[in-house]
């Protein structure tokens, strides 16, 4: 699967639980995405370096290849908002153009 698009599940997934009152760290795992541990702790990383999500450690792990992480309360931030924004606009945009080659075709 794309990076992006795992991305971007995490991001929507955690922008509707601003609407729960608990919210279940399980539908985010690296299981529920169908991908690698190692993969999903990689992404969770840059999320989280980049500002998209907060409530993530990372814990650097004697003897692992790749460093652990812990999440508490995990939330997507403004700056995950607005990438979810951006992305659905463009995706939007894009759709359009294709219409519009259709169309003339």
């Amino acid at each position: 699967m794309d990076n992006f698009k795992i991305i971007y599940k995490i991001l929507k997934r955690l922008e509707r639980a601003m609407d729960e009152e608990e919210f279940d760290n399980k539908e985010i795992m690296h299981e529920a995405l169908g991908i690698t541990e190692a993969r999903w702790v990689k992404i969770m990383e840059m999320l989280a370096n980049e500002g998209y999500i907060q409530g993530v450690y990372i814990i650097n792990i004697a003897g692992r290849m790749y460093p652990g992480i812990k999440i508490a309360d995990v939330r997507i931030t403004l700056k995950g908002l607005e990438y979810l924004e951006e992305n659905s606009m463009m995706k939007k945009a894009g759709e359009l153009v294709k219409g519009v080659i259709e169309f003339i075709k």
